[in-house]
């Protein structure tokens, strides 16, 4: 049965790849096909096929809807104005073109530690844009060191989800586990985005452009770089006060308020009304040119919803026929060391399911209580090991492929090249590092 499983599901990914590839559908169209062919092959009862394909949608639109609308504004206001031309001009000017890649992965990894993976993209995607407009070199040279930074610390790094849901099931210490991670994920980041982005970035020349923000003209009063760069910050300031605001002594009510606007939505909202204060009004623009700007940018996230809610939707199928758990199972009966079982486990379920945290939570409570009666086993390392193996081999079923495909300008060929490769890289560099501190520690 597990075979079959995989077979089929083997099957819907080529039906998602030569759907968008070879008969020229709409991605949407291509995920939904492969949904039902999926679901029905499996074995899923009728009735419940559009409800899971529903769930889905929902679950993954739900959290990424305002995030992508009001990011995709806040975007749009910082190129309109030259804010993105202001930022982008102080890193070349700063660090000097060669050395741009690097500020970049160090930009995803900063911004990344506070902010979620799929916010850190919609924040900084567009800054690369602008940057790749300024210098003329390749989008993947700039683009990718900045996706290496947001992947990484979203996958090992705490106070992300999985990371931290990962450290509640096996009782690991969080101080070490940050420590740890950020020791293991940096040298990860450092091979898989910078460098890896010099070398592919010879070898793989986007055939489109990046569609969003592209038509971009800075007008000739642009706004200082202070107030450029505390309008970029302002999200990233909300959410990191939200992430510290429990360790410190404040009363319950003020608790409430700081956490309230550093949800990763208001924190946009508020940033988008700073955005049109600062960079539209004070820059001479009036209510209509500022709504004229919201109306347009918004017409091209319309599809990436559409795709990224088709994948949500394959995932679920994916939950539902239980081909993640037939292949937990089948990992569960190897003999092999918690580390690479916990990372082998989370990989397998990461690619059958598309969902670093998903993959990162049900790795651990399978491996969990495995090692209850093992002694030796260093619970920090093993978090970062599972948080290793559910960044491998993104692809279709996963959000964050169709995001960086359309911000990027990709085809789908193109991100497999790029994205998934990052990916994988990031994975193995990540657990490699893992063993050699194992074997220290």
């Amino acid at each position: 049965m597990t075979m079959y499983l995989l077979l089929i599901t083997l099957l819907a990914i080529v039906i998602v790849i030569l759907g968008v590839a070879w008969w020229k559908w709409h991605a949407f169209i291509s995920l939904t096909v492969a949904s039902l062919f999926l679901a029905i092959m499996s074995g899923l009862s009728m009735d419940k096929i559009v409800t899971a394909y529903e769930t889905g949608v929902g679950a993954v639109l739900g959290h990424l809807v305002g995030i992508l609308a009001l990011g995709t504004i806040l975007g749009k206001m910082m190129s309109e104005s030259g804010a993105g031309n202001q930022v982008a001009n102080f890193f070349i000017r700063v660090f000097g073109e060669k050395r741009l890649p690097w500020a970049m992965l160090l930009s995803g990894f900063i911004i990344g530690i506070p902010v979620f993976f799929d916010v850190g993209i919609v924040m900084l995607l567009p800054l690369v844009i602008t940057i790749y407009k300024s210098t003329k070199k390749s989008i993947l040279l700039i683009g990718l060191p900045v996706i290496a930074g947001l992947s990484i610390v979203h996958g090992l790094v705490p106070p992300h989800p999985g990371a931290m849901t990962a450290i509640g099931i096996y009782n690991a210490d969080i101080g070490k586990v940050l420590i740890y991670s950020l020791i293991i994920g940096l040298p990860a980041a450092i091979i898989a985005g910078p460098l890896f982005a010099k070398w592919v970035s010879k070898r793989v020349v986007p055939e489109g452009e990046p569609e969003l923000l592209s038509e971009n003209v800075a007008p000739d009063k642009l706004p200082s770089t202070g107030i450029s760069f505390f309008v970029i910050l302002l999200p990233v300031v909300l959410m990191v006060m939200a992430v510290i605001a429990p360790f410190l002594p404040i009363p319950a009510g003020l608790m409430k308020f700081v956490t309230f606007i550093g949800n990763s939505v208001i924190a946009l909202l508020i940033s988008c009304f700073a955005a049109f204060f600062f960079l539209g009004y004070r820059q001479g623009m009036n209510k209509k040119v500022i709504n004229k700007l919201a109306h347009e940018c918004l017409l091209p996230v319309a599809s990436i919803i559409l795709i990224i809610g088709a994948g949500g939707g394959f995932k679920q199928i994916l939950i539902e026929s239980g081909v993640g758990t037939s292949i937990a199972e089948m990992a569960q009966h190897l003999s092999l060391s918690p580390l690479v079982l916990a990372f082998l486990v989370a990989g397998l379920i990461r690619i059958a399911t598309g969902s670093a945290t998903v993959a990162l939570t049900t790795a651990a409570g399978i491996v969990s209580p495995i090692i209850e009666h093992m002694s030796g086993v260093n619970l920090e390392l093993l978090v970062i090991a599972t948080g290793a193996g559910s960044l491998m081999f993104s692809h279709v079923n996963d959000a964050g492929f169709w995001m960086v495909k359309e911000y990027l300008g990709l085809s789908v060929k193109e991100t497999f090249k790029t994205w998934t490769v990052l990916e994988t890289m990031l994975s193995f560099i990540a657990f490699g590092t893992v063993l050699l501190v194992d074997i220290f520690f």
